[in-house]
């Protein structure tokens, strides 16, 4: 059966088209129809054309596992009519890109746009770190100061420290060098887009992009951003363009408010960056007890429990906590609070392994996993394990 097209228009002015080729159909739909619905809510109509043609006959849905082709239109305002093609013309409509700070992040940000089809013309490296992924990741880009960066592009993204991000948006502002209508995001967790207000002033298309990914400065994890999910905070009449451009590298947008960015960031850390101090105790408490290679002892047990996690979450516990097994949770209290004796390490260990055995119980009572019996015993048995 011949493919149907599926558009949504909400942009009468359109200066350009850009082809996205991708596999999974399911994932890009649903950013597509966030775009979509996004656009036709707000009272700002002039945003961008969102094309999207299937490879088999569906409804305007788009059914699972549908190859798409989708077609962007940027919008005249963003000042890019240099670079764009004429309207109907099954041409690029190229953005010339900008990235200050060449990190581990922005540098694979950039190269993901690159694969998308815009080109990154400026970065920003300071150390030979950050010069060195800029050489080997974006070759063809310039190596130049950040106004310089600011000045020369389309789209800016901004790829530098949290701590950092306030003060170079100020300096940026100050040098008056973003045009009515650029693009500058940044990719900071943190933050939302009200950090990049003064540019928001001075006439800027500006938003917040974070992948939830973690992400090393290597080529190779373009393809991770393939269904990678994408916080976006921007404002109305910004939020279709920044979207579209999560969807260009194909990443999945979902929109979170300035006023929950950090629980959201706080979250992602949570998940990704304890899970990495918790694996490392657990791996040094297997070789105190004797276990050779406790990573590849681990690696089974931990993957499957991840996946029951994500899929089942509070309901895929298993194990003492959740038999109500006070006894054997006791033994492991006095056999980690030995553990942690050794040292300042080993006691950081002990102290959140009970933590986080302590929240475990509470989480499976608030479930009716754990009678309140059973809820006192176990955290009884955690109270003084010496």
């Amino acid at each position: 059966m011949r493919g149907r097209m599926v558009a949504w228009y909400v942009s009468r002015e359109c200066i350009g088209v850009r082809t996205i080729k991708g596999c999974n159909g399911d994932t890009r739909a649903r950013s597509l129809r966030n775009i979509a619905c996004c656009d036709l809510h707000s009272s700002h109509a002039e945003h961008v054309v969102i094309v999207a043609s299937t490879t088999r006959g569906h409804s305007t849905g788009l059914g699972r596992g549908v190859a798409l082709s989708v077609f962007v239109w940027y919008p005249a305002w963003t000042g890019t009519e240099k670079q764009m093609a004429q309207p109907g013309q099954d041409r690029p409509a190229r953005l010339q890109v900008g990235l200050i700070g060449a990190g581990r992040a922005g540098s694979v940000i950039a190269a993901a746009l690159e694969r998308a089809g815009h080109r990154v013309v400026a970065v920003s490296a300071v150390s030979k770190d950050s010069v060195d992924r800029a050489t080997r990741l974006l070759p063809d880009a310039e190596i130049v100061d950040a106004l310089q960066v600011a000045a020369a592009c389309d789209l800016l993204v901004l790829a530098v420290p949290d701590d950092q991000l306030s003060a170079l948006v100020g300096g940026i502002a100050r040098a008056e060098v973003i045009r009515p209508g650029q693009i500058v995001v940044h990719l900071s967790g943190r933050f939302g887009v009200e950090v990049l207000q003064p540019l928001t002033a001075l006439g800027g298309t500006t938003a917040a992009i974070h992948p939830a990914m973690t992400l090393t400065g290597q080529l190779h994890e373009v393809q991770r951003l393939d269904s990678c999910p994408f916080a976006v905070s921007a404002a109305p009449a910004d939020l279709p363009v920044a979207m579209a451009l999560v969807v260009e590298m194909g990443g999945d947008p979902q929109v979170v408010d300035d006023a929950h960015r950090g629980l959201y960031h706080a979250a992602l850390s949570h998940a990704a960056n304890h899970v990495i101090t918790m694996t490392a105790q657990a791996q040094d408490m297997l070789s105190a007890a004797g276990i050779e290679a406790p990573g590849r002892f681990l690696a089974p047990l931990m993957s499957a429990a991840l996946d029951n996690a994500l899929r089942a979450g509070d309901a895929a516990l298993t194990g003492p906590v959740a038999r109500g097994d006070a006894g054997t949770v006791a033994d492991h209290a006095h056999a980690v609070a030995d553990f942690g004796s050794r040292g300042p390490v080993e006691r950081a260990t002990a102290q959140s392994y009970s933590t986080m055995a302590r929240a475990t119980v509470i989480r499976a009572h608030a479930q009716h996993r754990l009678d309140a019996r059973q809820t006192d015993a176990l955290l009884a048995a955690l109270e003084d394990p010496s």
